[in-house]
């Protein structure tokens, strides 16, 4: 993985860091990727000044740690979050089996130094086999899985995801979770790809996994038309089309209480901007995710939420 440098100290580039709110049932975590390619404190000061709770850490191929890594290079992650108020209760990985093979010694790495919760990789369906076989044959695998996760104490997540693999449709997941032990295996729900999947009816998804869930992935979308197609462009939270009122009424309504995972998708540097100083760029992505933070907070706060 290429990490981006700068002359400047970026430790150093704002003095002292602002401190982040208390402790809150939803902790705002971020999901890594668009700043895996910055150095550590980079990253760690960008998202401490933006009011982040913490990392949603990407410990896969090409992320922020890789898995053959993890013992060696998660630690020192950790700890320099911890420098600027951050907690790592979250990891986003690969992981579909347990006889993979970093599956193990990733959850056994993490759990230890405090992890609570991660995300797995993505199931396909065998179209030759058949829905309901591919189904059982998921099953099987994440029955494995948590007992893995029951002895180490820590929960997978699985994430609905648009498209055609396991999970889109939202419905799927609950199939196969429903009667597993929540604090073992739960769903990361996605509310932009609920949308996506299901312009009205995401609300019963969330209604039939208020029981099984782990995490809420926050993101925006829109539709962007053109030539007769429609395809996903992502936006900064309160641009787009997903209805934050109604999902976090909901959220009150149903008592669910779960960690955030805030995911920028959209470009956090315009193209004219890439080449700018470091610190001017850190002030650009920092105030971007601010603004997103800020959203968040403002609709906790209204459904009384924290």
């Amino acid at each position: 993985m290429t990490v981006i440098t700068g002359a400047i100290s970026v430790t150093n580039a704002y003095g002292t860091v602002s401190s982040n709110p208390g402790e809150t049932n939803f902790p705002i975590a971020f999901f890594t990727k668009p700043l895996d390619n910055y150095e550590i404190d980079f990253m760690s000061e960008t998202l401490a000044e933006s009011g982040i709770d913490g990392f949603d850490l990407t410990v896969r191929s090409k992320g922020r740690v890789e898995p053959e890594r993890i013992r060696e290079d998660l630690p020192e992650v950790i700890e320099v979050g911890k420098k600027y108020g951050l907690k790592t209760r979250m990891m986003v990985t690969a992981i579909k089996s347990i006889h993979e093979p970093y599956t193990k010694n990733m959850l056994e790495t993490a759990a230890n130094l405090g992890i609570s919760h991660y995300r797995l990789g993505y199931y396909d369906y065998n179209f030759q086999d058949g829905i309901e076989s591919s189904l059982s044959s998921i099953r099987n695998e994440i029955e494995h899985l948590i007992q893995l996760n029951k002895e180490l104490g820590i929960q997978g997540e699985y994430q609905n995801h648009s498209g055609k693999k396991f999970g889109a449709p939202v419905w799927d997941i609950w199939n196969v979770i429903k009667d597993l032990p929540s604090n073992a295996i739960s769903c990361q729900y996605d509310i932009r790809h609920a949308v996506t999947e299901g312009s009205l009816s995401w609300i019963l998804a969330l209604h039939l996994l208020k029981n099984n869930m782990g995490s809420l992935a926050i993101k925006d979308f829109t539709w962007d038309v053109s030539t007769g197609k429609a395809k996903v462009k992502s936006v900064p939270l309160g641009e787009g089309i997903v209805d934050f009122d109604l999902f976090f009424k909901t959220i009150k309504e149903l008592n669910i209480v779960a960690p955030i995972t805030l995911h920028a998708e959209y470009p956090l540097l315009l193209k004219e901007e890439e080449n700018l100083p470091l610190l001017q760029k850190q002030k650009l992505i920092s105030a971007k995710i601010k603004k997103d933070v800020d959203l968040i907070r403002m609709y906790l706060k209204k459904y009384q939420l924290a």
